[in-house]
């Protein structure tokens, strides 16, 4: 990644913090509830899929995160710390699932939309953010003195989207619960989708699972 690119990430950056879940806005009609199901129903499956990858991920940026959550303390000549590059290429291996991608994702309705976004949300802005760090890191420790400055005034920025990331990840299976008693409950999904399932997903993809701690300690600016 050249500097200039570097120089555009905040802007990248906040262009996915700012995106919003698709609309999830209820539809009363008998056809439009049935095709919510069946969108919640290929989303549950969707994110069931992608748990493996997701844990790798998570699990990475947990082993990381305790280096960067106050703020990455890089001395000069210092090579990047392999946690920190581990956790960068988690992130960026991640696959989003084909359900979730873009052009498919715009045909989602409902709840399953705002799965959709939320968890593509999450992809992009860890993945972004991880890959920033460590360019940062090692623009700290051995690049010239202007990337190196620029680098440090904007890593709490990168450090502060991966926590805003995974916050997001652990809503994911609330919400889908949330949405699954919504729409009727077992009684309305049957065997398509059982409550248990739903249940597993939703500690899955769970604040006790996917959230950091401690919380970020730092601030752009700070």
């Amino acid at each position: 990644m050249r500097g200039t690119a570097l120089r555009a990430a905040p802007l990248l950056i906040s262009g996915v913090l700012l995106a919003g879940c698709g609309s999830s806005g209820s539809n009363a009609t008998p056809t439009g509830l049935k095709l919510q199901r069946e969108d919640l129903i290929a989303s549950a499956r969707a994110l069931s899929q992608a748990h493996q990858e997701v844990e790798h991920e998570a699990a990475a940026t947990k082993a990381a995160w305790g280096l960067v959550a106050n703020g990455l303390a890089v001395k000069s000549g210092e090579p990047l710390d392999p946690a920190i590059a581990k956790a960068a290429q988690s992130a960026k291996a991640l696959r989003l699932p084909g359900l979730f991608e873009e052009g498919r994702a715009r045909t989602l309705t409902g709840a399953a939309s705002a799965v959709a976004a939320e968890f593509s949300r999450f992809r992009t802005l860890s993945a972004r953010s991880w890959q920033l760090i460590a360019y940062a890191a090692r623009q700290i420790a051995a690049g010239p003195s202007e990337a190196a400055r620029f680098a440090q005034a904007n890593i709490a920025l990168y450090i502060e989207s991966v926590y805003d990331a995974h916050f997001g990840l652990a809503q994911i299976g609330k919400q889908l619960l949330a949405d699954y008693k919504r729409l009727g409950g077992a009684s309305a999904f049957g065997g398509a989708l059982s409550e248990a399932e739903v249940e597993q997903l939703a500690d899955q993809y769970s604040e006790e699972r996917d959230r950091l701690h401690p919380h970020v300690g730092v601030k752009l600016g700070s």
